[in-house]
């Protein structure tokens, strides 16, 4: 089938997060949304369709799956990570920030310290403090336009806080590495080493750039299954986000317990009725489209490259391994925070994510969705680059 990326589809007046709420969360009417990682593309027509027949069927009692979904669930990866997974390692939630939260409460206690690595998805730091436990940053190190872990730091922190749980960004949100099998080693052997629990996220698994292969953090060692929550979701793979479904891995039967209790702790049982169809459609037919929008937004990136090389050599593109969040190194421009702020919002009149919400070491850069048409993503780097050549000198 042919897929029309270039579709401008109206999302105003349905609710959006990303389109109808910007004057309440202190935006201008009129900026450009390139900020919540969510996609302006229709998800793939077969989701479409299996979601029609479920809503023409017109009862939305109590739902769960049967084996369908398990099989369709579990094809994906291994068919795609060559990970052979089983049915019961699967606990579904409503998301993966819910399913990190409640791994949290589960494995650790109130005051544990629990290591993540900014700048990182800004949730992250939110759930760790809310819940009363202590938050250790091992700082990604930024070097030469691409960023690293620091493997010294990672253990001496865990070994002087006593780090029970560390959350694993991979592929990471925002700088867009894609983790290497020695450097996920490096990581899970230190972890092993000192007990320290870990929870991947892998919810950008799916989008992976050429050159660079996604490991499944579970699937690298036999140890590892036993010390490891593997976090999915169909969500940012086929734009169903607001159906709230993520398919949780644990194949240690003793943190899976403790997950599982937790869950009930909360009250929670069964997922959105729509999000199961929409999964278990996505899975089953949706291989082609998602291949199909990883070449759109190769070319969405390849504009983006060529544009800040020729027209903004200030910004510098931090080359992305994964994802279709882009991260801006706006240092060049030689603003403050409050100014590159300014400059983004009021007179470029975008509505990025500023980078100091995934840490102080965000200070400097902008991330940007880049998972729409490229006309909107050709309107947006215009109207900045006027922008900086107006009010910046």
């Amino acid at each position: 089938m042919n897929y029309n990326f270039d579709e401008i589809i109206d999302r105003k007046n349905t609710n959006s997060i990303k389109y109808d709420f910007a004057v309440e969360r202190g935006m201008p009417e009129d900026v450009i949304p390139l900020w919540v990682a969510d996609m302006d593309f229709k998800t793939p027509p077969a989701v479409i369709e299996a979601l029609v027949k479920t809503a023409q069927h017109g009862i939305f009692g109590y739902s769960d799956n049967k084996k369908e979904y398990f099989e369709a669930v579990c094809n994906w990866y291994s068919t795609r990570f060559n990970w052979r997974v089983q049915k019961e390692w699967i606990v579904k939630t409503p998301g993966v920030v819910f399913g990190i939260a409640a791994a949290v409460r589960a494995l650790t206690e109130k005051g544990d310290a629990v290591m993540i690595q900014q700048p990182v998805y800004y949730p992250f730091s939110e759930l760790i403090l809310t819940n009363g436990r202590q938050l250790i940053n091992n700082p990604l190190v930024y070097k030469e336009g691409k960023y690293y872990m620091d493997f010294n730091d990672f253990e001496e922190k865990i070994k002087e806080y006593k780090v029970k749980l560390f959350i694993l960004c991979s592929p990471h949100n925002p700088v867009g590495r894609v983790w290497t099998k020695e450097e996920l080693t490096r990581v899970g052997d230190i972890c092993l080493k000192h007990n320290v629990i870990v929870v991947s996220d892998e919810i950008h698994g799916d989008f992976i750039y050429k050159g660079n292969e996604h490991f499944v953090f579970a699937n690298l060692k036999p140890e590892y299954m036993n010390n490891s929550i593997i976090c999915t979701a169909p969500s940012k793979t086929f734009n169903l986000a607001g159906l709230q479904v993520s398919n949780i891995f644990i194949p240690s039967k003793e943190l899976r317990k403790k997950f599982k209790e937790e869950l009930r702790r909360t009250g929670y049982s069964q997922v959105n009725t729509m999000g199961l169809v929409a999964c278990q459609a996505a899975y089953e037919h949706g291989t082609e489209w998602l291949e199909a929008l990883k070449d759109y937004l190769k070319g969405n990136l390849d504009f983006i490259r060529e544009f800040l090389a020729e027209r903004l050599p200030q910004i510098k593109l931090v080359e992305p391994e994964g994802t279709y969040l882009v991260w801006l190194d706006c240092k060049g421009l030689n603003l403050s925070e409050a100014e590159l702020e300014h400059l983004i919002i009021s007179k470029a009149k975008l509505w990025l994510d500023g980078g100091t919400m995934f840490g102080r070491e965000g200070e400097g850069f902008q991330r940007i969705n880049i998972a729409c048409p490229r006309v909107i993503l050709e309107k947006a780097f215009l109207q900045l680059e006027k922008a900086i050549k107006e009010y910046v000198r």
